[in-house]
């Protein structure tokens, strides 16, 4: 256990039980109102958060939900999950969690060597994604001087890099993969570069070691550095300084745990299962024992670097739930066939995967009902959904009725194309 965890934890129940409707009544339940023992207590009482449940929160209670502390006026803070896995999820942050998160994200440069000094470029088209912003104003913390690359093209972006004398880079790992191809493209040669860092996150190439080795002899001189964290907890972990393909859990920001994603039972160090965090010091909009629906594998010993929190091996593994990652973003078919459902034109479609780049894409065929008027039309309709909800332009056509196969069995409209 980190130091101060279990007195963290009992200040955040004691906040929570007068005002956060949505876990004030699971506090009472566990029985919480009367104190905590230990964590075991805690482990064993507390039911799990799921997201369906915060979705179904927001739907019961719009816009924002019922998981809210204090009242509204005190939020200075709105960000929303992508909506990959159904509907976006609004969050609402306090000063003071903002403050917590950005806390959070110091430790991660500080594990990654960055200081002051550094000149930090950041490879985003910046929205409502909150992952973006904490890093930033982090950055801002340490005195680096910060560029933000909303709105360029990728050239524009190397071409700014280079003439800055950019020394960190954060994006995602396929990104930093594709900077490089474009500077090929482009005839622009990176070992005329200053990256030192290329701090990744947003999908699990980070942490594989040939991903790793390939972002690095792409980019001379630079070493590539984990993370992970989501709208819904805030910077989570940190790579490790010592061992590539390892991740630590800020155990001073989290209380972490491992389950078998099938039955919600705990597992033991050295096991494979789905990470589940209670957040200690986001107490405006908190988590208590959320289910992140990523499959890690922890150490069974402490790691060699001296760290006691706990560590991820390979980082993290993939999801609990079907999705593929397109550009940084991850994609759930089930989030697909929703918005594809949306339209009532749409008789059919079929979504196919192509990773022949290092930038993967999707495209989508949609079939037209035969009371379809303009198909022209629908499928930029369509594909304008798409961007709303995914935040990327994925490129949609229409066939002509009955081209597409129908199932009587388990649909299998995700194919690949090589």
């Amino acid at each position: 256990m980190h130091p101060g965890q279990f007195e963290k934890l009992r200040a955040l129940l004691s906040a929570l039980t007068p005002t956060n409707a949505f876990y004030a009544d699971r506090i009472r339940r566990a029985g919480f109102t009367l104190g905590l023992s230990n964590l075991e207590d805690f482990f064993a009482r507390m039911p799990l958060t799921g997201k369906s449940d915060l979705a179904e929160d927001q739907r019961a209670h719009p816009p924002y939900g019922s998981n809210l502390t204090y009242p509204i006026e005190r939020y200075t803070r709105i960000n929303q999950t992508s909506g990959t896995s159904g509907t976006p999820i609004y969050w609402l942050d306090t000063p003071e969690s903002w403050d917590w998160m950005l806390d959070t994200w110091t430790r991660v440069y500080q594990a990654a060597g960055v200081t002051g000094a550094d000149r930090m470029f950041f490879a985003f088209s910046f929205g409502m994604f909150l992952g973006f912003w904490t890093a930033y104003e982090s950055a801002a913390r340490l005195g680096c001087l910060r560029m933000p690359g909303g709105g360029m093209s990728s050239a524009a972006r190397l071409r700014t890099i280079l003439d800055t004398g950019a020394s960190v880079l954060c994006c995602t790992p396929t990104y930093a993969l594709h900077l490089a191809e474009v500077a090929k493209e482009e005839g622009i040669d990176l070992r005329g570069a200053k990256i030192r860092r290329i701090i990744v996150a947003g999908e699990p190439g980070g942490s594989i070691l040939r991903v790793r080795a390939r972002i690095e002899s792409s980019w001379p001189g630079a070493y590539v550095v984990d993370h992970h964290g989501s709208t819904e907890t805030g910077p989570v972990s940190y790579g490790c300084p010592q061992r590539p393909g390892v991740l630590h859990v800020v155990e001073s920001a989290f209380i972490p745990e491992v389950i078998d994603p099938q039955t919600g039972l705990p597992l033991p160090p050295g096991s494979r299962g789905e990470l589940v965090l209670t957040n200690l010091g986001r107490i405006g909009s908190p988590l208590l024992r959320y289910r992140t629906g990523d499959l890690v594998e922890t150490a069974a010993n402490p790691c060699e670097c001296g760290s006691r929190e706990m560590t991820l091996l390979g980082g993290i593994l993939g999801r609990t739930d079907d999705m593929v990652v397109v550009r940084g973003v991850n994609i759930y078919p089930a989030a697909v066939e929703e918005v594809m459902r949306g339209f009532h034109d749409v008789a059919e479609y079929r979504v196919e995967m192509s990773s022949d780049r290092s930038l993967s894409e999707l495209q989508i065929q949609i079939e037209p009902t035969a009371s379809c008027g303009d198909t022209s039309q629908l499928a930029a309709r369509v594909q304008a959904e798409l961007h709303s909800v995914f935040g990327l332009r994925i490129e949609v056509s229409s066939v002509a009725p009955g081209a597409l196969p129908r199932f009587e069995m388990k649909a299998r409209r995700w194919v690949t194309r090589s």
